[in-house]
């Protein structure tokens, strides 16, 4: 079974690799291979790829923590050569990327499922798979996820999943400050950074309801 994650997924020879293609300084190249090799212990096997013997996928090391400057920036450069191909070959109306979510828009709809099949060829060779719950062909006016939120051509709102995590994270943020296991400074901010998030639309009606239920001034009220 490949894994549907991206980090986890990135496979470090292949990272070396396309690195090398572009930074010619050896010195950079050693601290950045020195960094990928001492990454987080690796998680069981993903999944076996064109080209693989039986061994192929215990033998080779992948997985880039999440959260470092590094790994956000390995992992762009990871997916470099699927901008180029989307753009030179694909051609789209629109294609948009974000670190490994990405939508590409057009108006016939058995083109882009040829599109998803040559998009599926190229991530064989970077040893990655579609993630086989997200993605698919629809309509925008039926809308679409990304980054958090639902898409539509005349208006966006946060995914109900979205809010959905937020509310139960808000809860225990709650029960730990109730506690004395949370401290003030760290509620603000995860909850200052959701709500750079959520403002991104009109979500003013949303936010109220979802911290009228909570009282952070005194411990052990609700």
């Amino acid at each position: 079974m490949r894994h549907p994650q991206y980090f986890p997924s990135i496979d470090h020879q292949i990272l070396k690799d396309l690195l090398a293609r572009v930074v010619k300084c050896e010195r950079t190249l050693d601290l950045a291979a020195r960094i990928i090799d001492g990454s987080n212990p690796q998680e069981p096997a993903g999944g076996w790829f064109p080209g693989d013997d039986l061994f192929a996928p215990f033998e080779r090391r992948r997985g880039l923590p999440l959260g470092n400057q590094t790994s956000q920036f390995f992992a762009n450069v990871y997916l470099n050569g699927l901008d180029h191909f989307v753009a030179r070959e694909l051609r789209p109306g629109v294609y948009v990327r974000y670190v490994d979510d990405f939508l590409l828009f057009g108006d016939d709809k058995a083109a882009l499922n040829d599109m998803r099949s040559s998009i599926e060829e190229l991530l064989d060779t970077l040893r990655l798979a579609l993630h086989p719950g997200k993605s698919r062909v629809c309509r925008t006016r039926d809308g679409v996820s990304f980054l958090g939120w639902r898409l539509f051509p005349e208006h966006a709102r946060l995914d109900r999943s979205n809010v959905t995590r937020f509310r139960r994270r808000l809860a225990a943020l709650h029960r730990g400050y109730v506690e004395g296991r949370v401290g003030m400074e760290a509620i603000e901010t995860r909850v200052l950074a959701w709500i750079a998030h959520a403002a991104h639309g009109n979500t003013w009606q949303l936010r109220r309801s979802v911290f009228a239920r909570y009282n952070f001034t005194k411990r052990g009220v609700v």
